[in-house]
Protein backbone atom coordinates (compact mmCIF):
# COMPACT_ATOMS: atom_id res chain seq x y z
CA UNK A 1 0.00 0.00 0.00
CA UNK A 2 1.24 3.08 -1.08
CA UNK A 3 1.53 6.74 1.21
CA UNK A 4 -1.48 8.60 0.73
CA UNK A 5 0.62 11.45 0.01
CA UNK A 6 2.28 9.77 -3.17
CA UNK A 7 -1.65 8.53 -3.79
CA UNK A 8 -2.75 12.14 -3.99
CA UNK A 9 0.51 13.37 -5.88
CA UNK A 10 -0.53 10.63 -8.43
CA UNK A 11 -3.79 11.35 -8.61
CA UNK A 12 -2.69 15.16 -9.29
CA UNK A 13 -0.69 14.15 -12.26
CA UNK A 14 -3.77 11.82 -13.70
CA UNK A 15 -5.58 15.21 -13.56
CA UNK A 16 -2.38 16.53 -15.34
CA UNK A 17 -2.25 13.92 -17.82
CA UNK A 18 -6.02 14.08 -18.48
CA UNK A 19 -6.24 17.87 -19.09
CA UNK A 20 -3.40 17.32 -21.74
CA UNK A 21 -5.85 14.76 -23.60
CA UNK A 22 -8.22 17.60 -23.82
CA UNK A 23 -5.70 20.98 -24.70
CA UNK A 24 -3.66 19.00 -26.87
CA UNK A 25 -6.91 17.54 -29.12
CA UNK A 26 -7.98 21.70 -28.87
CA UNK A 27 -4.34 22.46 -30.24
CA UNK A 28 -5.32 20.36 -33.01
CA UNK A 29 -9.09 21.02 -33.60
CA UNK A 30 -7.55 25.10 -33.71
CA UNK A 31 -4.27 24.81 -35.44
CA UNK A 32 -4.93 26.71 -39.06
CA UNK A 33 -2.82 28.10 -42.05
CA UNK A 34 0.28 27.15 -43.76
CA UNK A 35 1.44 24.93 -40.80
CA UNK A 36 -1.72 23.50 -39.64
CA UNK A 37 -0.72 19.80 -41.33
CA UNK A 38 2.41 19.68 -39.40
CA UNK A 39 1.09 21.29 -36.01
CA UNK A 40 -2.18 19.34 -35.88
CA UNK A 41 -0.55 15.89 -36.00
CA UNK A 42 1.74 16.67 -33.76
CA UNK A 43 -0.83 17.86 -30.84
CA UNK A 44 -2.82 14.75 -32.03
CA UNK A 45 0.30 12.50 -31.12
CA UNK A 46 0.65 14.45 -27.57
CA UNK A 47 -2.99 13.80 -26.93
CA UNK A 48 -2.42 10.36 -27.62
CA UNK A 49 0.68 10.09 -25.13
CA UNK A 50 -1.28 12.12 -22.35
CA UNK A 51 -4.00 9.53 -22.54
CA UNK A 52 -1.34 6.56 -22.63
CA UNK A 53 -0.25 8.05 -19.42
CA UNK A 54 -3.37 8.80 -17.71
CA UNK A 55 -4.19 5.07 -18.44
CA UNK A 56 -0.68 4.03 -17.04
CA UNK A 57 -1.00 6.12 -13.97
CA UNK A 58 -4.73 5.56 -13.22
CA UNK A 59 -3.72 1.70 -13.23
CA UNK A 60 -0.83 2.28 -11.31
CA UNK A 61 -3.10 4.76 -8.37
CA UNK A 62 -5.75 1.18 -8.14
CA UNK A 63 -3.24 -1.38 -7.95
CA UNK A 64 -1.83 0.72 -5.10
CA UNK A 65 -5.15 0.91 -3.44
CA UNK A 66 -5.95 4.27 -4.69
CA UNK A 67 -9.08 5.65 -6.37
CA UNK A 68 -8.38 7.63 -9.53
CA UNK A 69 -9.67 10.47 -10.58
CA UNK A 70 -12.28 11.13 -13.42
CA UNK A 71 -11.19 15.45 -13.53
CA UNK A 72 -9.16 17.41 -15.22
CA UNK A 73 -7.95 20.89 -14.47
CA UNK A 74 -8.72 24.21 -16.84
CA UNK A 75 -6.95 24.04 -20.24
CA UNK A 76 -5.13 26.62 -21.58
CA UNK A 77 -6.12 27.81 -25.70
CA UNK A 78 -5.15 30.43 -28.03
CA UNK A 79 -4.79 30.91 -31.49
CA UNK A 80 -1.60 32.00 -31.72
CA UNK A 81 1.06 29.06 -32.72
CA UNK A 82 3.82 30.73 -30.40
CA UNK A 83 1.59 30.87 -27.64
CA UNK A 84 0.20 27.65 -28.27
CA UNK A 85 3.67 26.38 -27.86
CA UNK A 86 5.02 28.34 -25.25
CA UNK A 87 1.57 26.64 -23.18
CA UNK A 88 2.65 23.26 -24.49
CA UNK A 89 6.28 23.92 -23.03
CA UNK A 90 4.91 24.90 -19.63
CA UNK A 91 2.28 21.95 -19.50
CA UNK A 92 5.56 19.50 -20.61
CA UNK A 93 7.64 21.18 -18.13
CA UNK A 94 4.89 21.06 -14.90
CA UNK A 95 4.50 17.10 -15.40
CA UNK A 96 8.59 16.37 -15.42
CA UNK A 97 8.03 18.65 -12.11
CA UNK A 98 5.07 16.12 -10.92
CA UNK A 99 7.06 13.15 -11.82
CA UNK A 100 10.46 14.12 -10.27
CA UNK A 101 8.04 15.03 -7.01
CA UNK A 102 6.56 11.29 -7.16
CA UNK A 103 10.25 10.21 -7.77
CA UNK A 104 10.98 11.58 -4.21
CA UNK A 105 7.92 10.08 -2.51
CA UNK A 106 8.54 6.39 -4.33
CA UNK A 107 11.77 6.36 -3.45
CA UNK A 108 12.63 2.54 -1.69
CA UNK A 109 9.77 1.06 -4.59
CA UNK A 110 12.22 0.09 -6.96
CA UNK A 111 9.55 -1.23 -9.92
CA UNK A 112 7.39 2.19 -8.94
CA UNK A 113 10.35 4.48 -9.43
CA UNK A 114 11.38 2.49 -12.97
CA UNK A 115 7.72 2.86 -14.16
CA UNK A 116 7.37 6.46 -12.95
CA UNK A 117 11.48 7.32 -14.58
CA UNK A 118 10.52 5.45 -17.96
CA UNK A 119 7.01 8.23 -17.93
CA UNK A 120 9.56 11.02 -17.17
CA UNK A 121 11.86 10.10 -20.35
CA UNK A 122 8.81 10.66 -22.32
CA UNK A 123 7.97 14.21 -20.49
CA UNK A 124 11.60 15.60 -20.58
CA UNK A 125 11.72 14.97 -24.36
CA UNK A 126 8.05 17.02 -24.66
CA UNK A 127 10.41 19.95 -22.98
CA UNK A 128 13.50 19.16 -25.02
CA UNK A 129 10.98 19.01 -28.25
CA UNK A 130 9.01 22.25 -27.22
CA UNK A 131 11.63 24.39 -26.58
CA UNK A 132 13.49 23.82 -30.15
CA UNK A 133 10.66 24.14 -31.64
CA UNK A 134 10.13 27.62 -29.56
CA UNK A 135 13.91 28.27 -30.71
CA UNK A 136 13.49 29.14 -34.26
CA UNK A 137 9.61 29.47 -34.49
CA UNK A 138 9.44 32.52 -36.01
CA UNK A 139 12.08 31.64 -38.70
CA UNK A 140 11.26 29.55 -41.34
CA UNK A 141 10.76 25.60 -41.83
CA UNK A 142 14.95 25.41 -42.23
CA UNK A 143 15.25 26.94 -38.83
CA UNK A 144 16.63 30.27 -40.61
CA UNK A 145 15.87 33.57 -39.34
CA UNK A 146 13.63 35.85 -41.64
CA UNK A 147 16.17 38.42 -42.75
CA UNK A 148 18.88 35.50 -43.18
CA UNK A 149 18.86 34.11 -46.95
CA UNK A 150 19.57 30.90 -48.64
CA UNK A 151 21.82 30.07 -51.04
Amino acid sequence: MASQELLNLLNEILKHEWTGVAQYSQNSFIAEGVWREVFAEKFIGDAKESFGHAQLVGDKIVALGGVPVATRNEIKQSRDLQEVLQFSLEFESKAVEMYQQALELAEGNRPLVIFLEDILADEQEGVDEYTKLLRNSEGSAAGTKPSEKTA
